[in-house]
Formats: structure tokens, C-alpha cells, sequence
């Protein structure tokens, strides 16, 4: 994965009507740890990091880099959106395209919160980057990822075999 180009970075926080998403802060850190340790989160990608591992590792201010948003409700992260450029994806389809990841933590999951902040970051990304498609990539058991890429405008590339599980690739046209 790589970055995006020349896009103003940080932009200024995106505020929709229950989140705002703005710029990873060493306060993140510990909910940073938190999401990248826990088994829920890693159900469908690959598994947990050891937080042992991550507190070594992690820096004091992670996912630093234009298109990696944190995504706090009342003052406290709940997820991360992440908007990087695929340079490296196993697949041709997805080869040089921006691609969308999301992690929340699971006491966020089923209130919306993901559609909503997801979408916020789709407009930032068309306004600074417009005319560009975006791809995302999940484990088709991932049913809710699934429901979430559907609600959000992406549609089926194709359906691919990688880290023991079969994966999708969807793809959101640029925005018109």
C-alpha cells in the first residue's frame, strides 16, 4: 500500500451527525492497541496481533499518514478508516486504486456508526481525489463487511481464494 498522491494533509475533522473523523492522535494509541489485539476485530483478517507485540511495537502516534482517519464518537475512538493506495493488492483489478479498510471496535458494531463513517470518508476522498474509483476487499463470510460495502456503493469484481478464506473485491466507481 502506498499513500495518495499530494493530498492536503490533515484535513480538517469531518463531522457528521453522531462521529467525527480526524487525524490519529498519540491519545489513540491505547484503542489503537485495543482493535489490533482483539480476536473479534480479527475474526475475518488473519487473527489478533499480540499486545505484548504491539505495545513494543506500535508508535507513539499510529496510522499517521494522509487517509487514515480516526473515528471518535463523544470524544472517544471507536474505529479507524483507512483510504491508501493499492499498489501492492494480490489483485490486477485492484492494482493502483485507492482501497477503503475499517476496524471498530465491537461495543460500535450494529449502530451504524461504520456506514456513516465510511461514507464521510468516501466525500473527502471524492473532493480531494475526484474521478477515482475505490476498491475494498473482504472475506465473503464477513457477512456485515458484506452488507456495509453494499450499502456504500461497491459492487462485485470478483470473488478470489487468499488467506485460507475466500475473499471479495468490490469496487465503488468515481462519484459523478
Amino acid at each position: 500500500m502506498s499513500d495518495l498522491g499530494q493530498v492536503a494533509w490533515p484535513p480538517e475533522p469531518i463531522r457528521t451527525g453522531r462521529l467525527v473523523l480526524r487525524e490519529p492522535e498519540a491519545r489513540d494509541r491505547t484503542t489503537f492497541i485495543e482493535l489490533l489485539a482483539s480476536p473479534e476485530v480479527h475474526t475475518y483478517l488473519g487473527g489478533p496481533r499480540p499486545r505484548d507485540e504491539l505495545e513494543r511495537e506500535l508508535p507513539e502516534v499510529p496510522e499517521r499518514w494522509p487517509g487514515s482517519f480516526v473515528v471518535e464518537l463523544d470524544g472517544a475512538m471507536i474505529g479507524h478508516i483507512l483510504l491508501r493506495r493499492a499498489v501492492g493488492h494480490r489483485r490486477p483489478a485492484a492494482v493502483g486504486k485507492a482501497d477503503l479498510g475499517y476496524l471498530f471496535l465491537p461495543e460500535a458494531w450494529g449502530q451504524g456508526y461504520a456506514a456513516e463513517a465510511c461514507a464521510a470518508a468516501l466525500d473527502w476522498f471524492d473532493g480531494v481525489l475526484p474521478g477515482e474509483p475505490v476498491v475494498l476487499t473482504t472475506q465473503s463470510a464477513n457477512v456485515g463487511s458484506m452488507r456495509l460495502a453494499a450499502k456504500l456503493g461497491f459492487t462485485e469484481v470478483e470473488r478470489f481464494h487468499a488467506w485460507d478464506a475466500e475473499q471479495w473485491l468490490g469496487l465503488r466507481p468515481p462519484a459523478s
